[in-house]
């Protein structure tokens, strides 16, 4: 049996979310549903679920504000939101479960299935922290991001990246200061994150800000001059992709 605490402002939500888990997740036993995240605080004193499944749009407190009061987060957090699409390829990038209003079947009993198969249950704070940073310049549409690298998070701004590479399980970013910044996601996670900005996938190697694009030297697959002189081979495969952007 796992256990679990609902939080959400709105008591038609947490209704119906419990009725889903009794019928699509019998195995989830609902400790306690909390319409405030001062409510929430207090009932975690006291009960330690498996898991939450927490709304983030919360008067008062927000759902992240709520995990950052938390001093130990010994529990799987699974949000609810009704966030845009730059929300979501925010929590894809930080790799935490989400589940986009109104919850379907199929994703409910997956997010549990992933509490269920998971031993340990402790929450990566700095993946929450990025995710917070990176939610709330989506929000208000800032031209900055938020990237995790070896030391911890870095601010920086999306319109000063010339290009990124791939690095193994890692990339490399290329700043327009002629900084370079190690980061500890892949290049596909920056892909997505960066998804609704102008950068463009032009080899499996090599993510690149179509502003910075000197020009376009054609062959087999061709390959573009960076305006910081850098020359990156196009791939075959994203050579007609890059053709119809540029013309």
């Amino acid at each position: 049996m796992l256990t679990a605490i609902l939080i959400d402002d709105e008591k038609g939500c947490l209704d119906t979310l419990e009725i889903e888990l009794q019928t699509y997740c019998p195995d989830v036993k609902v400790l306690a549903k909390c319409q405030s995240a001062e409510k929430a605080l207090e009932v975690l004193e006291t009960l330690v679920p498996d898991m939450i499944f927490l709304d983030i749009s919360m008067p008062q407190i927000n759902g992240f504000d709520l995990l950052l009061k938390i001093p130990k987060i010994n529990f799987e957090v699974i949000f609810c939101t009704a966030y845009d699409a730059f929300a979501l390829t925010a929590f894809e990038f930080c790799a935490i479960d989400y589940l986009l209003k109104p919850v379907s079947k199929d994703k409910l009993t997956r997010a549990v299935d992933k509490v269920r198969q998971k031993q340990h249950k402790q929450v990566d704070m700095q993946n929450l922290e990025l995710l917070l940073a990176n939610m709330r310049g989506g929000i208000h549409h800032k031209p900055n991001v938020a990237v995790p690298t070896p030391e911890g998070l870095e601010f920086i701004s999306i319109t000063d990246i010339i290009y990124a590479e791939a690095d193994g399980n890692y990339s490399r970013i290329y700043m327009l200061n002629k900084e370079k910044i190690l980061i500890s996601r892949t290049l596909k996670d920056l892909e997505s994150l960066l998804s609704n900005h102008p950068f463009i996938r032009i080899h499996q190697s090599y993510l690149v800000n179509m502003a910075y694009i000197k020009k376009y030297v054609k062959g087999e697959g061709g390959y573009v001059v960076m305006t910081n002189g850098a020359t990156l081979q196009v791939s075959r495969a994203n050579r007609i992709k890059l053709m119809d952007l540029v013309r």
